[in-house]
């Protein structure tokens, strides 16, 4: 098991600055993984959040939702949102009464691609946690936020 401490060579004046520098280094460390997961599927982390959020939503919504709803609010949702259209994972729809509105929808091939990575059984970031390990981890970070 890994030790912060150990892992970049540094002391900790308290527990709590020990546990924020411990949350930053663990955030990078699975940004990495993440990142590296999605290469094989041509998408980022960010373009998969999009592709969730429209398989969840079941019908086509606004692009402000879609932001709304995001895990990373990434500023360029517009740009990540272009290239899962150039890739055919998702399509435009404008509203028929409002051209500034667009509607975006997942397509049959997103779906298919969110089937696929599902699928998977090599998402193994968090496996050294039992069930329960991952409901107090949950927990303690909805608690500090």
């Amino acid at each position: 098991m890994g030790d912060i401490s150990k892992d970049i060579n540094s002391k900790f004046k308290s527990n709590k600055v020990k546990a924020l520098i411990n949350i930053k280094y663990t955030a990078n460390w699975l940004s990495s993984k993440e990142t590296e997961f999605f290469k094989p599927y041509g998408i980022s982390p960010q373009q998969y959040n999009i592709l969730r959020i429209l398989r969840g939503a079941a019908k086509p919504v606004k692009v402000q939702l879609i932001k709304e709803r995001m895990i990373e609010r990434a500023p360029n949702a517009t740009r990540l949102m272009d290239k899962l259209c150039d890739k055919k994972l998702i399509e435009r729809e404008r509203c028929e009464h409002d051209r500034r509105v667009v509607y975006i929808n997942i397509s049959g091939a997103g779906l298919q691609l969110l089937s696929k990575i599902d699928n998977q059984n090599n998402i193994n970031f968090i496996d050294n946690l039992t069930e329960e390990e991952a409901k107090m981890l949950s927990n303690l970070l909805d608690k500090i936020r």
